[in-house]
């Protein structure tokens, strides 16, 4: 697109062209309808803005160097102003503390009524056809379908029409257009791929061109260069030609060079850098650069002084339907202003940059991206700021490149944008282009969009619109016409501070801009103002009217305050605002954030009265106390002002009144104290109000004597040295002014003693802390300090804490290096005698605390160490011995005062832990406490015996056999032993195992105490602990009766009868309880089904060691104790009882069958006098159920078979395919003679190739000594992996080929028969019945890679057998094996059904 002048209006820049000779065009011959009385330059600007606007050509001035970026900073965000809200502020003090983005109306869209009224007279009267292109610089080229081009001028006057509809139908529609820089010549190209050159001062054809370009193909593009005798041409076969103008002896001729061909890569788009009249001299113009965007890539080329390729760019992933889009201007960069080349296709616009350096030479660097979320049709640049893109649905984005902003979306859909689809997919010539080409010519538009001056024209089907950034005054009026009042604020702010986007019209100085601005704001603030009070709701609630102006006041006044306009916002805002009630009160409450923020400096006194008076008339007087102490109040009345403060309790604001207004500080310091005085004096407790009022004493006591100003602030330099002093005299003065016979002396020291004395003197020390120095400060300080100890010492109006708080400050300020306070000693001790008093039983704590925070403090020079830890011994405070015993070294005795703290008993173990435990104490020290600790070692397990415990695992271990003797109180020792032994509870250290091992008596001792206090546990330790004798505590277990324990030990010992006999013992005692019971006895039944279950437990887990007859003597016991049971029944519950039995006994047989002959259980069950009467149904049930147990085993082992053999079937397929795989050799050759084997046959000759591809003669082999014969057959290695890199290990690998391993998988040997054989390239094969080294390291490769868990490896455990016994193969099935077995988990089932029975 052609470059044109930025700044100069069209209608200038065409009074430089002689327009008016031109010859006239009869109107009457082509029909087009006379414009009476042509628009003028006035009445355009003077139309309505609406979207049938006219054309206003606007040209601004020429780029430079001093002006390029010059209206605008460019910066990413716009202004953001501080509101001075406060963080607990009420929600209806709105006010505007931020600005938006706010771009308004960036774009002017007109349409150019007369060009578009005669475009379509055109095609309707004189049959002028669609318009097909436009061009635009000082003229309006419009082209059509019908061969014509409409030349229009600045008044939208139609001055030449060129061509004819014959010519036309010759040469079909007008394809491009191109004006040259001095608008004198016009370029037409057309479908058929004629081009031809107009005279634009004379109308007349200078050139017909039929022979730049290939025949057939229409042209895409025509531009011309800066240089007038230089056009470039892109046709629709994909190639670009360079057109030189050329006149010889008055004869007009044109030679055409070829640039690119389409046959390398079609070329849809092209753009030379053109350069306005001010930038014609630019070094970068004497190359002549041209732009070219094929449909892979994109290539800047200079055309002079010789044709060069200077970049290359391809595009990379993109839609192939998208369009390539080029496009140049120029813009300023770090002081230099350079061209850069804008281009996209798809969603990316890449930004080069292109300079000459001093050599000569061309650079293109890569600039910022521009990633979108939409497809381009069309790029162009308004300014070198603004670029403004067209996307495939037909919006208008107005970006501003540097911060790749959005500023405006805008749909002109409505246009009905001419397509150049036709042109591209070549349809007047037969459609001659590639699918590429006609893919992208779907949503080409090159031709129907062009720029000139900063406005960009688009050609509609019936008309023709164009788009232009408005001035800054027009975008701000915009707003203001539609009554945003708000967003036209923010946008005029964002111009003031210079962070807009897209800026025109402001130029020159930033102070005189900032005017012109500020000027503008305080017009919009104005008509704000009087259009709030115009549209404000009559009629309706107070909180509807309340609303609507807390919308609106709050931002007049933020930007009154921006504009630092305090006159403006308190003289005509605020009179206008004052004419209704509401608004005024709106405007006069959100003042108060600016007062907080000290954003209100120039008050005026009517206005802070007005406000005041407001407030305290709507109660919101904690709103006037915050707005008083950020108020110069010096011009308001200030006795009224205290007296208003007083009333309402606003203290902070009377003492700011005193201060600020008369510089008094003593009188508030009165009336507080007068406030308070009495009622602490009377001893009554003090109201939330006064307490608010003490506090504020203390803090404004603190901050006159530190210098700083209440509430906040610094006092006066010239006064700080007086208020200190006046502070100070009025503190230590004897009486009050308005003091009584029975006032006590120095009444303001005992009121703020009495108030508070941990924080009065708190404040005390914070003065003595910032006038060291002052030797007047100083003098008051002792003074002050003799009077706190006349006023407190033996007085009994103070307690120990008040005391003790005096005496804990003195002895800091003692303790001080730079100290100058002097105090009688004897206070002191006298103190001591007070503190420690063992007669006063009341506050102990309190006085204990109070004597430690002295000493801490660096009291304890005050006193004698011996007398203290006497005092502190008799009275019982073990925190003071603490304390002083440390300070002597004396950690022993330490132990001594944790225990007999009530308070701090458990905290000794920790501290005897970190004595022995941690480094920096001497080895006489620890074992002084080590002794101290074994004395008290009863004691301590009183306290706790767990952490007793934790403590003796730790550091005593070798001595518990002693503490366990000295220990007399037997459920201490077994709590102590509990959390010391058994691992079920053991938290924190573990015993030595070895000790406990060589000390069985231990554990044994707390089994016993076990059995005494936790029976229940007995059998669940036993199991978990291992260091006992057996026989021992099985005495211990059945002392107690513990049978289950007994049991256990039995069976652990070896004595698998014995236990048995033991659990079947309290198996019939249970049984004969049940039989004597004539009820129904749930719980005897659970209890007899757990004693069962450990019974069988204990026979399924030794079965499996014994011998039938040993196995017999278990199992038929337990079923005959079982169905005996059933005979001594009695009672009404019998039955149900005899069927719980009954079904029990039934797991018994299910458990035995697994080691018993099932001929000998029926034989037994047979027997029994309960199941051998009667009918066979009485033993049905029994019966069945071991068939079917039988009948599940045989399914099982069936299955388990199956899976096995097709487990090795699958593993034996993939080693066979494995080991007979055919090796693919890397080469022809010899890797060791290096010839090929197909021509070394005259001999026979064996080729030996390995798995690793490498190939040999038998004979280069052996000579390398690779081969050797074991067991009758040539064992062969290859010789390139163990030897050209391992030479060092050949020996090794010889050694594992003699142990049946091999370096390579695999190894064929082919043999080739002489020639004169039979049978020529014969093959021999060496098979062999066992597998050589190498398949058998092909199956060791196997069997790794598929090693793991599998099915395979699960059941391999069913096909272990328990032996040669009869029944061996029922084992598993009942669970009678060790218990690593997975089916000894419950959770382990095999679901499988019994084989369907046979009729057999």
């Amino acid at each position: 697109m052609s470059e044109s002048p930025e700044t100069h209006s069209l209608l200038s820049a065409s009074s430089q062209l002689n327009l008016t000779d031109t010859e006239e065009i009869d109107d009457k011959e082509f029909d087009i309808p006379q414009v009476d009385t042509p628009p003028t330059l006035e009445s355009i600007l003077n139309e309505p803005e609406d979207e049938d606007e006219s054309f206003i050509l606007d040209d601004p001035s020429l780029l430079n160097i001093e002006n390029i970026d010059a209206h605008s900073c460019e910066t990413s965000s716009l202004a953001s102003s501080d509101s001075g809200d406060r963080a607990h502020f009420k929600r209806r003090k709105k006010v505007a503390d931020s600005f938006s983005s706010i771009h308004g109306s960036v774009l002017r869209h007109s349409i150019l009524k007369g060009v578009s009224a005669q475009i379509t007279s055109a095609a309707d009267k004189v049959d002028a056809g669609l318009p097909t292109a436009v061009v635009v610089s000082s003229v309006i080229a419009v082209g059509t379908s019908h061969g014509l081009a409409l030349i229009f001028d600045t008044h939208q006057a139609l001055r030449l029409c060129l061509g004819s509809t014959t010519v036309g139908a010759q040469y079909g529609a007008v394809s491009s257009l191109s004006i040259n820089h001095d608008c004198s010549r016009l370029l037409c190209g057309f479908a058929k791929g004629q081009i031809t050159m107009w005279d634009l001062a004379s109308g007349k054809l200078l050139r017909t061109i039929a022979d730049a370009h290939p025949p057939g193909t229409a042209v895409l593009h025509i531009k011309f260069t800066d240089d007038p005798t230089l056009a470039i041409c892109n046709d629709s076969g994909g190639s670009v030609f360079e057109l030189t103008f050329k006149r010889v002896m008055g004869l007009r001729t044109c030679d055409s060079r070829c640039l690119f061909s389409g046959s390398k890569g079609e070329v849809c788009c092209i753009e030379p850098l053109r350069a306005k009249t001010e930038l014609r001299d630019h070094p970068i113009n004497q190359y002549s650069l041209l732009a070219m965007a094929s449909l892979t890539k994109i290539l800047i080329i200079g055309l002079k002084p010789s044709l060069k390729v200077w970049m290359t760019f391809p595009y990379g992933r993109m839609d192939p339907a998208s369009v390539p889009l080029l496009s140049w201007h120029f813009v300023a960069i770090q002081n230099s202003v350079n061209p850069m080349l804008a281009f996209c296709r798809g969603d990316v616009v890449h930004f080069l940059l292109v300079k000459r350096d001093e050599s000569g030479a061309v650079h293109v660097s890569k600039q910022k991206q521009l990633h979108l979320h939409y497809d381009l049709i069309n790029l162009t640049w308004i300014n070198s700021r603004t670029l403004l893109l067209l996307d495939s649905a037909e919006k208008l984005h107005v970006i501003d490149r540097q911060t790749q902003e959005d500023l405006e979306t805008l749909d002109i859909a409505d246009v009905q944008l001419v397509y150049n689809s036709s042109h591209f997919k070549s349809l007047a010539t037969g459609g001659n282009v590639s699918q590429a080409l006609a893919l992208v010519g779907e949503k080409a538009c090159y031709q129907s969009i062009g720029s000139y001056g900063g406005q960009i024209f688009y050609l509609g089907t019936k008309s023709v619109h164009v788009m232009m950034l408005r001035t800054w005054r027009e975008r701000v009026e915009h707003l203001v016409k539609q009554e945003r009042f708000t967003e036209a604020l923010a946008l005029a702010w964002s111009f003031h501070e210079g962070t807009a986007k897209a800026v025109i019209g402001l130029a020159g100085d930033p102070n005189k801009r900032k005017g012109v601005v500020a000027d503008k704001m305080v017009e919009i603030l104005f008509q704000y103002a009087d259009r709030a009070l115009k549209k404000c709701p009559e009629q309706g609630k107070l909180e509807v009217m309340e609303q609507y102006f807390e919308d609106m006041v709050p931002v007049m006044v933020d930007y009154c305050l921006l504009l630092q306009r305090t006159d403006l916002l308190f003289g005509q805002i605020y009179n206008k605002l004052s004419e209704n009630s509401v608004a005024k009160s709106v405007f006069l409450e959100c003042l108060e954030p600016y007062i907080l923020n000290e954003r209100l400096p120039g008050i005026t006194p009517q206005i802070m009265k007005e406000l005041l008076t407001y407030l305290q008339e709507n109660g919101m007087m904690e709103d006037i106390e915050t707005c008083i102490v950020h108020m110069d109040i010096t011009s308001l009345d200030i006795q009224q002002l205290v007296q208003m403060c007083w009333e309402n309790h606003l203290y902070d604001a009377m003492i700011y009144v005193y201060n600020s207004g008369m510089n008094d500080y003593i009188t508030p310091m009165e009336k507080l104290f007068h406030a308070i005085g009495p009622t602490l004096h009377s001893g009554k407790s003090l109201t939330d109000e006064q307490v608010v009022m003490g506090n504020k004493l203390l803090v404004y006591i603190s901050c006159c004597l530190a210098g700083r100003a209440y509430p906040l602030g610094d006092i006066p330099e010239d006064l700080v040295t007086l208020v200190k002093n006046q502070v100070y005299d009025f503190l230590i003065c004897l009486h009050s002014q308005e003091s009584d016979s029975e006032e006590e002396v120095y009444p303001y020291i005992r009121t703020l003693l009495h108030f508070d004395t941990r924080e009065f003197l708190n404040v005390l020390a914070l003065t003595f802390e910032d006038f060291k120095n002052d030797k007047q400060v100083v003098e008051y300080q002792q003074r002050i300090v003799d009077i706190l100890l006349k006023v407190m010492v033996d007085n009994s109006d103070f307690t120990p804490s008040q005391v003790g708080c005096l005496f804990t400050f003195l002895a800091r300020q003692l303790a001080k290096p730079d100290n100058t306070l002097f105090v009688n000693r004897m206070l002191f001790d006298q103190v001591l005698e007070f503190l420690c008093c063992p007669d006063d039983d009341s506050r102990h704590a309190e006085r204990q605390q109070v004597l430690l925070e002295l000493l801490q403090a660096g009291g304890i020079v005050q006193f004698d160490e011996n007398r203290l830890i006497h005092l502190a011994e008799r009275a019982e405070f073990y925190q003071i011995c603490e304390f002083l015993y440390e300070k002597k070294h004396m950690y022993a005795q330490i132990v001594h005062c944790y225990l007999r703290d009530s308070v701090r008993k458990k905290e000794v173990f920790n501290y005897v832990h970190d004595i022995l435990s941690i480094p920096g104490y001497s080895p006489e020290e620890k074992q002084s406490v080590w002794h101290k600790t074994m004395e008290c070692v009863e004691e301590l397990i009183s306290v706790d015996p767990s952490k007793a415990a934790d403590l003796v695992a730790t550091h005593f271990a070798d001595e518990i056999q002693v503490i366990i003797e000295k220990n007399k109180d037997q459920h201490l020792l077994f709590q102590f032993l509990k959390s010391l032994i058994d691992p079920r509870f053991r938290e924190g250290a573990q015993m030595n195992q070895e000790i406990l091992q060589m000390n069985p008596n231990i554990i044994e001792l707390y089994i016993e105490l076990l059995c005494q206090y936790s029976p229940m546990d007995v059998k669940e330790f036993l199991q978990l602990s291992e260091h006992y004798r057996l026989d021992e505590t099985n005495q211990i277990t059945q002392k107690h009766q513990l049978y289950e324990a007994s049991a256990y030990l039995l069976e652990k010992k070896g004595d698998v009868q014995g236990s048995f006999q033991v659990m079947l013992k309290v198996l019939k005692s249970k049984l004969s309880k049940l039989s004597n019971n004539e009820e129904l006895n749930e719980e005897l039944l659970k209890d007899i089904e757990d004693t069962l279950e450990e019974t069988i437990s204990l026979c399924q887990r030794n079965s499996h060691s014994l011998n039938q007859q040993q196995r017999d003597a278990l199992w038929f016991p337990l079923l005959e104790a079982m169905m005996s049971a059933q005979k001594l029944l009695k009672g009404p519950a019998s039955q149900q009882t005899s069927e719980s039995l009954k079904h029990l006994t039934k797991r018994v047989l299910n458990s035995m069958t697994g080691f018993i002959a099932l001929p000998s259980v029926l034989k037994q069950i047979l027997h029994d006098p309960v199941y051998g009467k009667g009918k066979l149904g009485e033993i049905k049930g029994l019966i069945l159920g071991m068939l079917d147990t039988f009948n599940y085993e045989q399914t099982l082992l069936e299955t388990t078979t199956n899976l096995l053999n097709h487990d090795l079937h699958w593993s034996l397929s993939n080693l066979r395919a494995a080991v007979s795989r055919g090796m693919n050799p890397k080469q022809d050759f010899c890797s060791i003679c290096l010839q090929q084997y197909k021509r070394r046959q005259e001999t026979a000759e064996e080729i030996i190739v390995f798995s690793c591809g490498h190939l040999y003669h038998s004979q280069c082999l052996q000579s390398k000594e690779c081969g050797m014969h074991l067991q009758g057959h040539m064992r062969w290695i290859c010789y390139k992996c163990n030897s050209s890199t391992k030479q060092g290990k050949h020996r090794d690998v010889m050694a594992e080929v003699r142990r049946g391993k091999a370096s390579s998988l695999v190894q064929n040997k082919i043999g080739f028969g002489h020639p004169s054989g039979s049978t020529s390239g014969s093959v021999k094969s060496s098979s062999e019945a066992t597998l050589d080294p190498q398949q058998i390291q092909a199956f060791d490769e196997l069997r790794r890679l598929y090693k793991g868990t599998s099915r395979h490896a699960v059941l391999t455990e069913l096909s272990h057998t328990r032996g040669n016994e009869r029944y061996g193969l029922h084992n598993r099935a009942q669970g009678g094996f060790a218990s690593s077995s997975i089916f000894l988990n419950e959770n382990f089932k095999l679901h499988l059904a019994p084989p369907p029975a046979t009729d057999d």
